[in-house]
């Protein structure tokens, strides 16, 4: 509700609402340097930022095994993470370059007042804009930490369950609840935050950077596991089991990859320039270094092997649609189309199906 009430806010300022009592548009576009403020070097530098604040949303599919209903829930879920991309995050920085300038005074202080959201409803006239956008902040931080912490320790359970991990971390309490691996994410979590305002927040713009390249790492994996996964289900003519067609298969997980390898080697051109910073450097690339180590390293110690496709286990743990569950319809879009007279009309079943893909 904050985010829409200040793309509103935002648009009205933007038109001329404002203390200046001027039309903005998109002059801030061409103030100074911008809209490439120090070329190549400040352009790539925002890509781990960027990364750093998306990340997250790969985790629905974290909670995926403990839903009710997951085949009826989910494909509602996943289309509004994307809605919710776009007006949270696309929408609002747009929104924030048509209204405040990058050489804006203090712009880049950790001072709630000169938060680009905050400038935004100071120049409706706002003067109690920063306590607001701090009460958001903080109440925005608390619900990523519980989402945080829930899905590192499912991740650090799940690790020490396949015998990834030291066996002590799938311990539960008599509640089922992992207390060995949420008292480890707790903790990590407890010592970063702690120190982050170390070297006057250098420490955390360190963090910043292993978590973004962590994310487009993660990305990575994530596209290459999507391909190897769909060759196999078409290897082994299980396509038939698929609920949802994947309509850019397989060009949108190659890109995807091509994409996020650019990125990640890309983003630390500005630990090159003008001097080389070795400190960046290891901040930018060392992730790098560590998931090819746990990679390699695994696989020469263990000595396991990749699976052909025709020896993947597709079948094990497969999920079973319950009864009382809604099941997806032809053309994939998870809905139940009631009989009316409103069906008889040519197409509207696709139609419904389309919205409700959308919406």
């Amino acid at each position: 509700m904050t985010i829409i009430v200040f793309i509103i806010v935002g648009i009205i300022v933007n038109c001329g609402a404002n203390i200046q009592h001027t039309y903005f548009g998109d002059k801030f576009f061409y103030v100074g340097d911008a809209p490439f403020v120090s070329g190549i070097r400040g352009f790539a530098s925002v890509f781990v930022t960027a990364s750093f604040a998306y990340g997250g949303t790969e985790n629905v599919a974290v909670i995926a095994g403990e839903t009710k209903n997951p085949a009826q829930t989910y494909p509602r879920v996943i289309r509004n993470v994307f809605w919710r991309i776009l007006l949270f995050y696309v929408v609002s920085i747009i929104i924030i370059s048509l209204n405040v300038p990058y050489n804006y005074p203090g712009l880049s202080s950790e001072n709630s007042s000169t938060s680009p959201f905050t400038i935004v409803f100071a120049e409706a006239g706002s003067a109690v804009a920063g306590s607001f956008i701090n009460a958001v902040i903080m109440t925005s931080a608390i619900s990523a930490a519980n989402h945080a912490l829930f899905a590192g320790s499912r991740l650090l359970y799940t690790l020490a369950i396949e015998g990834y991990a030291p066996r002590q971390l799938s311990l539960v309490n008599r509640f089922q609840i992992p207390w060995v691996a949420v008292l480890t994410t707790a903790t990590i979590s407890a010592l970063c935050f702690g120190a982050s305002k170390i070297g006057a927040g250098q420490l955390w713009s360190w963090l910043q950077n292993l978590v973004g390249v962590s994310n487009q790492l993660s990305w990575v994996c994530i596209c290459i596991a999507s391909l190897r996964f769909r060759a196999a289900i078409r290897h082994q003519n299980l396509e038939h089991l698929l609920p949802f067609k994947n309509f850019t298969y397989p060009m949108g997980p190659a890109l995807a990859i091509g994409l996020n390898i650019f990125l990640v080697l890309i983003q630390g051109w500005s630990c090159f320039s003008p001097k080389f910073d070795v400190v960046s450097f290891v901040s930018y690339y060392i992730e790098i270094l560590i998931m090819l180590g746990m990679l390699f390293g695994w696989k020469l110690f263990k000595k396991t092997k990749i699976v052909p496709l025709d020896e993947m286990d597709l079948i094990t743990d497969r999920y079973q649609l319950e009864a009382e569950e809604t099941p997806l319809d032809s053309h994939g879009f998870g809905i139940a189309v009631k009989k009316g007279w409103l069906n008889n009309i040519p197409g509207m079943e696709l139609l419904k199906g389309v919205g409700n893909w959308i919406f």
